[in-house]
């Protein structure tokens, strides 16, 4: 835990009840517990006293979708680097996607990574299972051994479940276990080797689509196999209108399913994308104008449920090949506050209530964990955010191992000055 206590002065506190910002200071003590929430506090002798006038205190975020790499890819990035990268994100929660070499598929590998989270991360870092045998598609993972071992989810991560009887058990069996499952909505037979949206864009630039139907169909298809078994569905990286209408209806029928959206789908589009710039390159792919126009509607009404980053980090050498054959993916742990500050909050889209609503309360509810709050009694977990400020996006800014992200070069609007978890405060 930390050495000494800290005072947060004069700063405003951000809440998910208000989007008003109420004006105290914080004292946090050496255990890492806030004490004092109000105006005027006096710190003591041995207390570190933080100014943190014009800046914001906002609860840590949480993301749900994380490929941190390690073990079997360590060259992209690791957990050490990964934990860097939340924590100058201001994220101080995860849940780490099963797709490591080798993948998580058993109780005993399982127990592996939470032992080297354990070791390695001052974060918590929850590491989810994998739906089927070595992310293969053809065999059930090992349930009752990943359960026992408390995965908050299952999913095979970038990959879909292709045959829909065995989508069918594998939810069967989370529903006996209790567990959710989270999908990767894609139609292999209809994405084929496509690396962009198929559109206008893919035929200017000569690529092969992604039809905005590969991801639909699947929708519908998890959706109703998730009606049939009653199982618990999470849908990852939301990316098209008609895709969140299914999701709507399916809400509306009583159906026990929740989606997500990443920054880069609400705020790039495929005509951002330039001179083949392969970090640019999702799976789904950025879609249409009016695809993203429904993503933001459907973030602000609360049809799409929460925020996750997909942190996808790949070397440059990998990222540097043809926009063909370069891998799906981009870093989004230390860009997704900024971004969605610089485009949503600083315009007065939507406020500070909403972003904690949507990427640190629900995504910990997701998996069943207790939302953090600036209060007192409660863990400081938050971080200290200068709307003032401004950041450009750089590799040397970076604190993760990739440099791999579509706002490389820009400079946006606000800087996060430091997050403190556990009695620590990191810069």
């Amino acid at each position: 835990m930390g050495e000494v206590s800290r005072l947060f002065k004069n700063g405003r506190i951000a809440t998910a009840d208000s989007p008003d910002l109420r004006e105290v200071d914080v004292l946090v003590d050496e255990n890492g517990m806030i004490t004092k929430v109000g105006a005027g506090i006096v710190p003591g002798n041995s207390t570190e006293v933080i100014d943190c006038a014009g800046c914001v205190l906002v609860p840590g975020m949480f993301d749900v979708h994380v490929h941190a790499r390690e073990p079997g890819c360590e060259h992209k990035e690791t957990l050490a680097t990964c934990a860097a990268a939340a924590l100058h994100g201001g994220v101080t929660g995860l849940v780490l996607m099963p797709d490591t070499s080798p993948p998580v598929d058993s109780g005993n590998l399982v127990k592996s990574a939470q032992d080297l989270v354990s070791e390695i991360s001052p974060i918590p870092m929850y590491q989810s299972g994998c739906l089927t045998k070595g992310r293969q598609g053809t065999e059930l993972a090992g349930f009752s051994g990943m359960a026992s071992r408390g995965v908050p989810m299952l999913t095979d991560a970038d990959r879909s479940v292709p045959c829909p009887d065995l989508l069918r058990r594998c939810m069967e069996y989370a529903r006996d276990f209790d567990l959710l499952v989270t999908s990767h909505a894609d139609t292999p037979a209809l994405s084929k080797t496509g690396s962009i949206n198929e559109g206008r864009v893919s035929y200017r630039f000569g690529l092969a689509g992604i039809p905005a139907i590969s991801q639909e169909v699947a929708i519908d298809r998890d959706i109703r196999v998730a009606q049939h078994t009653g199982a618990r569905l999470h849908l990852q990286q939301i990316s098209t209108a008609r895709g969140l209408k299914s999701v709507v209806c399916a809400k509306e029928a009583g159906t026990r399913v929740t989606c997500e959206v990443s920054a880069h789908h609400l705020v790039l589009t495929e005509l951002d994308i330039r001179d083949y710039n392969t970090h640019f390159k999702f799976n789904p792919p950025l879609r249409s104008e009016e695809d993203v126009s429904a993503m933001v509607q459907g973030l602000i009404d609360g049809s799409i449920d929460l925020i996750a980053s997909d942190h996808a980090p790949h070397t440059e050498f990998e990222k540097s090949s043809d926009f063909g054959s370069a891998p799906f993916g981009a870093t989004g742990l230390e860009t997704t506050v900024l971004v969605l500050h610089d485009r949503f909050i600083r315009t007065g889209v939507f406020g500070w209530d909403l972003l904690i609503q949507r990427y640190s309360d629900a995504p910990r509810k997701l998996i069943g964990q207790v939302p953090v709050a600036i209060n007192e009694g409660s863990a400081a977990e938050f971080f200290v955010f200068d709307p003032a400020a401004q950041t450009a996006i750089t590799r040397d800014y970076l604190r993760t191992k990739s440099p791999v992200s579509p706002f490389i070069g820009e400079t946006l609007s606000g800087a996060i000055r430091g997050t403190t978890v556990r009695g620590m405060w990191f810069t």
